[in-house]
């Protein structure tokens, strides 16, 4: 499949990211990206019964982490957080606390609106475009 075809019928940011790590596989054949395939996706959003939310906050998961984490260093850069919306979403203040601080460490932070802006985000650290929220 493409990853237009998982947005054709949906405009979740779980169908903008599925279509993104379908572009990320694609790439791995090109080479073009070297350790782009180290790059996953951090589970902490979504609808969780009780049981299950506890059980993952014991185990580290913090609000406000955002969603996509590549971890390659470019230049003054330790590596890329991506930050996936669609439609108005905004990001959360703990997002934004997140990023802020995250910055403050050496790692580069996109906030793209849709698969396509997390590609050409991608692109652009691969490129050292220094680039922040």
């Amino acid at each position: 499949m493409k990853p237009e075809d998982f947005v054709k019928n949906c405009n979740s940011e779980h169908c903008h990211q599925v279509a993104f790590f379908c572009w990320a596989r694609l790439q791995e054949n090109i080479n073009q990206f070297p350790g782009l395939d180290l790059m996953f996706a951090i589970p902490n959003g979504g609808e969780r019964n009780l049981k299950v939310a506890a059980q993952m906050k014991a185990e580290g998961v913090k609000a406000g982490v955002l969603d996509i984490f590549l971890p390659v260093a470019k230049g003054a850069f330790h590596g890329l957080f991506i930050e996936l919306k669609v439609g108005n979403n905004k990001p959360s203040v703990k997002q934004l606390e997140f990023a802020t601080e995250v910055s403050y460490q050496g790692f580069a932070i996109a906030l793209c609106y849709g698969w396509e802006q997390a590609v050409q985000a991608v692109k652009k650290y691969y490129a050292y475009g220094p680039f922040m929220l």
